[in-house]
């Protein structure tokens, strides 16, 4: 994921994991396990989503990682995230990239070499391009989560009617049929994913009177990013003394919508230094 999301990601499609294995993936499967493991040998990172499966074809491990921008290194960073499944976990990886960027899909899905029989390499993984994914699809199903996703969704039509689309994207959260916290929930994530795609003033202007109607300050993602995930990244950046890894939040949390006075209260930056950041 870019930086500008890397805070907030995982706890926004933590919910979506079972609609993506359904309706994107058409799997028929027993989830059984959340692994959690942290790949010491590919970047020092966590993988996104990792879940042990029961399928048709056996035990799997079913993983999914969230991608903003073109990486033309993820298909080395696939292979070894497969490797060190199959190794620390013994079990045959399903692997998807679900790219939610602004451009088109730019990066490759396979690795390759052929050097005689006993040295080849033929590896592959899925990509699903969100931006492909019609509004009408999804919009009518009952795979509510995806709903955070309909502002990145139907790239033709989402360009060709601009802030129109994403009107008609809230619209579709308010008439979900679940309770009150649930779409507080989804329509707060939707906000944020917005940001890929839209303008600060756009979202703002479009999601004014939904946040009003929802309070989603109450949402309980709303509290866990904001209040757990966001000031554990500051607070992590700040103990180690590096003014910019500040600055670079700072930037993060505006685009986000918190106020100056809260930004200046969880980075210890200057009030003034922040103002000069929103230009």
């Amino acid at each position: 994921m870019t930086q500008k999301y890397d805070i907030t990601m995982k706890n926004i499609f933590s919910d979506m994991a079972d609609d993506i294995m359904s309706y994107f993936l058409g799997l028929q499967y027993t989830k059984i396990d959340e692994l959690n493991i942290e790949f010491e040998r590919v970047e020092r990172r966590d993988s996104d989503m990792i879940f042990k499966c029961t399928t048709d074809k056996g035990n799997v491990a079913v993983h999914i990682e969230f991608q903003s921008e073109n990486d033309g290194k993820m298909p080395y960073r696939m292979l070894r995230y497969s490797l060190e499944i199959m190794e620390k976990h013994n079990l045959l990886p399903y692997q998807i990239v679900v790219y939610i960027g602004k451009d088109n899909v730019k990066m490759a899905n396979s690795l390759s070499y052929d050097f005689g029989e006993q040295n080849t390499l033929n590896y592959k993984y899925r990509i699903i391009n969100v931006g492909n994914i019609k509004y009408t699809d999804v919009v009518g199903t009952n795979y509510y989560d995806l709903y955070s996703l309909l502002p990145l969704m139907d790239q033709s039509r989402r360009k060709e009617e601009g802030e129109k689309y994403l009107e008609r994207c809230v619209e579709a959260i308010k008439d979900i049929p679940l309770d009150i916290n649930k779409k507080k929930d989804i329509a707060f994530k939707a906000e944020i994913l917005s940001g890929i795609v839209y303008k600060r003033e756009v979202i703002e202007k479009v999601f004014s009177e939904v946040v009003k109607m929802f309070r989603i300050e109450e949402s309980e993602t709303y509290k866990m990013i904001i209040e757990k995930g966001i000031e554990k990244g500051i607070e992590k950046g700040i103990e180690k003394g590096e003014k910019e890894k500040s600055i670079k939040i700072a930037k993060k949390l505006l685009e986000e919508g918190m106020d100056i006075d809260k930004i200046a209260k969880i980075t210890e930056l200057a009030k003034e230094e922040i103002k000069k950041l929103i230009n």
